[in-house]
């Protein structure tokens, strides 16, 4: 029987060292060989016979120390809190993160759920809601890898972070209503089918006025829809919320507080009433949500709602590596089933912008003469 030619065989033949041999035969030329030893090497490897032996595939394919994180936009805060929570938690357990930015554009999404079969990773964070149309293709990627939603719908099949939005919304409503703020705006982005945790923020606002018997006294104002198809910038959001306060103020006279979905449109809502002559609170108060790094700065002091933004992350990726050790770890002939559903509940922190509703001047009657 004929041996077979080893990498040592080739070295002894070329008179290099072995190491040499396998870096030039599997082309990983991390040191700089000259052309001739290059050369030589490969022309001794074929008359001698000589195969590059084939790597053993992963017995599951997987990038097993690879978790991929979808985000809609990388320019809101939030998402960025999101990922440094995620990212902190991978890094201590000796995982990488690769983030696939959306943009908010179905056609991206349907994009990266396809790369996901051919990628293969540890597991998966959607950030955000999936699009409807494509959870039933989430739902099956959730049964061949860990799969984590960061979600703000009420139910879903798989693991999930979740966020009542109602009850964020009921919570801005509150603090308004014990500060006696009667006469309100909700500012938002578009509210639209595929932005439905926007619509739930709104709706728990109002339930709010409506249990005080105050429902005609709020006015929501939403940016157009045509917002969303754009691609979205750092101060999108912004924009959004100085637009359309300045929009409110033309046409409401009344108001004595604002609301804004979240920081980023709070900051615009106290731009434009600053730039309109009102005190902040003195004559209008406003409040925001997400309590992003911003808002606890001394000249912002916005008051907003914590929902715990970066611990939802780092749980996220807790979950993601729980699964694959416990997949790791066989239990016996069956694999257990589980599914993590983790709430944190949202919290008021009251600061600077504000405070008791500006009492309506009454006319002062005239003399009698």
């Amino acid at each position: 029987m004929k041996k077979k030619v080893t990498s040592t065989d080739i070295a002894k033949a070329a008179g290099v060292s072995q190491a040499t041999v396998s870096m030039v035969l599997n082309k990983k030329y991390n040191v700089s060989f000259s052309r001739e030893t290059i050369e030589k090497i490969e022309k001794i490897a074929q008359e001698m016979g000589y195969s590059v032996p084939k790597r053993r595939p992963r017995k599951d394919g997987k990038n097993s120390r690879l978790i991929i994180v979808f985000c809609p936009t990388l320019t809101n805060p939030y998402y960025v809190m999101l990922l440094q929570g995620i990212e902190k938690v991978a890094k201590e357990k000796g995982y990488s993160v690769f983030t696939c930015d959306t943009q908010r554009e179905l056609k991206l999404e349907e994009q990266y759920l396809r790369m996901m079969h051919k990628v293969v990773p540890a597991g998966i964070i959607y950030t955000f809601n999936p699009s409807p149309v494509f959870m039933p293709q989430v739902e099956e990627l959730a049964k061949k890898f860990p799969l984590v939603i960061i979600s703000n719908r009420e139910k879903v099949e798989v693991d999930a972070i979740n966020q009542d939005n109602t009850k964020v919304g009921r919570l801005m409503a509150r603090h308004l209503l014990d500060f006696g703020h009667k006469d309100v705006a909700f500012i938002t982005p578009p509210l639209t089918q595929r932005q439905q945790q926007r619509s739930k923020r709104v709706q728990g606002f109002v339930q709010e006025y409506e249990k005080a018997g105050l429902e005609s006294h709020v006015i929501i104002k939403a940016a157009d829809d045509a917002w969303d198809e754009q691609l979205p910038s750092i101060d999108s959001e912004y924009k959004m919320g100085y637009n359309l306060t300045k929009e409110l103020l033309a046409e409401q006279k009344n108001l004595t507080a604002i609301a804004g979905l979240n920081d980023m449109m709070a900051f615009g809502i106290m731009d434009a009433l600053q730039e309109e002559k009102y005190k902040i609170p003195g004559d209008m108060s406003v409040i925001g949500c997400d309590n992003i790094i911003f808002s606890g700065m001394s000249h912002m002091s916005l008051t907003t709602i914590e929902h715990f933004v970066p611990l939802k992350g780092r749980d996220a990726c807790e979950i993601i590596i729980r699964k694959i050790e416990s997949a790791a770890n066989s239990y016996g002939d069956t694999e257990p089933t589980s599914i993590y559903h983790i709430e944190y509940e949202p919290r008021l922190i009251a600061r600077k912008t504000t405070s008791y509703a500006k009492q309506k001047s009454k006319k002062k009657k005239g003399k009698k003469s």
